[in-house]
């Protein structure tokens, strides 16, 4: 889980970029970085840290230009040195940055082929950098020796949605030319357009999510359509096309009429801002929906008669389990204080949950002592930190700790829609329901189900039928 965000303005758009990554700080927090082009010219900083780690004044000033990308990454799959930080740049052809947020299935076939037929060579163990090699070297294909067209990079994009499998969501420019969008054919990963009035012209961004379109103040056009891709040009034309698996174009695409999008379910149960919208779907409503649901699960598997309290683990979990209170009758409290930015806790190497809970959370200990809690997680992916949270409720004087979750038991890594290490295997997998309680430790342990799930987020938007939940179905 990235942000990536894309600005092309009639002013210096570093400041722009900038507030915008604050605004998706919470889609990662391990790496930031810009690039920017200054007539042909691009500049680029990036480093390991939150994003007001990794810029400062000087480093602002260096990055001139009205146009420029900016991307603050997660660390589960995050880089291990400044250098895998993204931005990535390729002089030929024509120079081109990238960002992206997303997972290649097939990256290190990808890396070896380009290696080999394409006499490419990467320097870094990033996915980004792939991508932006795929993106150059079909780019090079297209064009031929021939003069930059916007014909021939999305015939680039098409080529490479053909050859990369897994999810993605990407911006990238091309130096003194434009700003380019794109996201993969199944729309698994978020990301909108929109534009704000200024003295020059309409102004364009591209983001992950509304939020940081809103903040910014431009006004939100419309999601990028799964496989579509978009381009702005310098002189603020944009272009877009939706483009068939074979790289061949599937026609110019209006703001209407777009096939049904399959964003990753976990978007709406913990990773976008609940403020954000993502293919016409509230995520605020979502996550109240979610509660509503999981409050008759609770009703059918536990005596809700014998719990005081229901509490959120953090804010994530707060419009659920809010929802949920009011459904069940029960009174509502809020017992952790969530520090927001340690890391999320699956993103962290193995061992580490200990740590990041206790730098995570902290209890007040009135709300806990002598009560009963139910206690409500937007998901449980990592048992080890859920263990944590419950025996943090206990050593503050909780008597009885159930745990809940808005979303089903995870079942198997899922490359398409939320990251999480390799080696490190989710709390749900293999496990009986009794054996996932034992591991957390908790008195009760209940699950949301998958067809709740499915019907909580498509109720903030009936248009919104598909979703990407291999991650819960063993099928």
């Amino acid at each position: 889980m990235c942000g990536i965000v894309g600005v092309l303005a009639h002013a210096p758009a570093n400041q722009t970029i900038y507030d915008a990554l604050l605004l998706l700080q919470h889609r990662g927090q391990q790496a930031a970085g810009i690039a920017t082009d200054n007539d042909s010219v691009f500049a680029m900083h990036k480093a390991n840290g939150l994003v007001t780690d990794v810029f400062r004044t000087r480093n602002m000033r260096s990055l001139r230009g009205n146009a420029g990308i900016g991307h603050c990454s997660c660390a589960a799959y995050g880089p291990s040195c400044d250098e895998e930080a993204q931005p990535f740049y390729v002089n030929a052809p024509f120079g081109i940055t990238l960002a992206h947020n997303g997972w290649l299935s097939n990256g290190d076939g990808l890396r070896a082929e380009l290696s080999v037929a394409g006499r490419r060579h990467m320097n870094t163990a990033s996915d980004a950098e792939v991508l932006l090699n795929v993106l150059a070297h079909e780019l090079h294909a297209a064009s031929q020796g021939a003069p930059f067209s916007a014909d021939a990079l999305f015939a680039a994009v098409g080529a490479l949605q053909a050859r990369v499998q897994g999810s993605y969501a990407a911006v990238a420019q091309v130096a003194g030319l434009g700003l380019l969008a794109f996201r993969d054919p199944l729309g698994v990963r978020p990301l909108c357009l929109g534009t704000r009035a200024a003295a020059g012209g309409d102004e364009y961004m591209v983001a992950s999510e509304s939020v940081a379109l809103e903040g910014m103040g431009f006004r939100f056009l419309r999601d990028v359509a799964p496989g579509e891709a978009v381009f702005i040009d310098t002189a603020g034309v944009l272009t877009a096309r939706r483009l068939a698996a074979d790289g061949r174009a599937a026609g110019v695409v209006s703001g209407a009429g777009h096939p049904a999008a399959s964003p990753s379910a976990f978007e709406f149960v913990s990773l976008a801002r609940p403020d954000s919208v993502i293919d016409g779907a509230s995520v605020y409503a979502a996550r109240l929906k979610l509660g509503e649901l999981l409050a008759g699960q609770i009703l059918s598997e536990l005596d809700v008669e014998a719990i005081d309290v229901v509490m959120p683990v953090d804010d994530i979990s707060r419009p659920a389990a809010i929802q949920l209170a009011l459904k069940l009758g029960i009174d509502y409290r809020e017992g952790f204080i969530q520090n927001r930015y340690p890391g999320r806790s699956f993103e962290l190497p193995a061992g580490a949950a200990r740590r990041a809970v206790s730098q995570r959370l902290n209890a007040i200990a009135a709300e806990f002592k002598g009560k009963r809690l139910l206690l409500v997680e937007d998901a449980i992916v990592d048992g080890a930190s859920s263990r944590e949270v419950v025996q943090l409720a206990r050593n503050a004087g909780a008597s009885y700790v159930a745990l809940a979750s808005t979303a089903p038991p995870v079942l198997q890594p899922d490359v398409y829609g939320v990251d999480w290490p390799a080696r490190r295997k989710p709390a749900s997998m293999g496990g009986t329901r009794e054996e996932m309680r034992r591991t957390v430790t908790a008195d009760a342990l209940v699950f949301q189900t998958l067809p709740a799930l499915k019907a909580a987020i498509a109720s903030a938007s009936p248009a919104l039928q598909q979703l990407e939940t291999s991650c819960f179905d063993a099928a």
